[in-house]
């Protein structure tokens, strides 16, 4: 079964509308992730400069929501097309992780789609990455932004953000930082599970690489 029919949806009309949009959504990730940094990291902007930034973000949103709808209009059976696309519709639907939608869109660029073994390590280096720095420094924004005009937050600076999503992920846990808000504790929630996932992933792949590893060695002992 070729990729197009597990994912429900016509394989040319997908194929032609994926290699299409693929690398002009890739940019327009890497602009949401500028733009919406330069928005809660520098706090001097004008009000005119908030504004045009807000206006991008919002056209950006539109263009990914709107991908995301002709995906679904392409995909015969929509049911299936939801369940394997969930990435895109949480990104879509929830601010802090729209940047994660670079690492979807990253799929489709033809360079990933090879099925030789060296485009597919570097596409699951590569996505592991990704996804940790952006799962990082997208909590990370989004705490500063919640946290920062709070009464009593601790949380004021990105470095200090940056300290407690290291801290946390990492499942540490000094306690010198910390959220005060309850939209900070959500997310201090979401990075804790994302930590323990995380870990046991690397975990699993590191012991899977190793066996593998041993099992060619003792192969080619063991081979006249």
């Amino acid at each position: 079964m070729n990729d197009g029919q597990s994912s429900g949806a016509h394989p040319d009309r997908r194929a032609h509308w994926e290699t299409a949009t693929s690398i002009p959504l890739v940019a327009l990730s890497l602009v949401f992730i500028a733009l919406y940094s330069a928005q809660v990291l520098d706090t001097t902007l004008p009000v005119h400069a908030q504004v045009a930034i807000t206006a991008v973000l919002a056209l950006i949103w539109v263009t990914f929501a709107t991908d995301y709808l002709v995906r679904l209009g392409l995909a015969t059976d929509k049911r299936e097309y939801v369940k394997t696309s969930w990435v895109d519709l949480v990104s879509v639907l929830i601010p802090v992780f729209r940047p994660f939608l670079l690492l979807a869109r990253l799929g489709d660029i033809p360079f990933f789609k090879r099925g030789s073994g060296g485009s597919i390590r570097l596409r699951l280096v590569i996505h592991a990455a990704l996804f940790v720095l952006l799962f990082v420094y997208s909590i990370s924004l989004a705490v500063l932004a919640v946290e920062r005009p709070a009464p009593g937050a601790n949380i004021l600076t990105f470095g200090d953000s940056i300290w407690w999503a290291c801290v946390t992920i990492a499942t540490v846990g000094y306690g010198d930082l910390y959220p005060v808000t309850d939209a900070g504790r959500l997310l201090s929630v979401v990075l804790m599970a994302g930590g323990i996932a995380i870990v046991g992933v690397a975990t699993a792949t590191i012991v899977s690489y190793l066996n593998e590893s041993i099992t060619r060695q003792h192969r080619r002992r063991t081979d006249p």
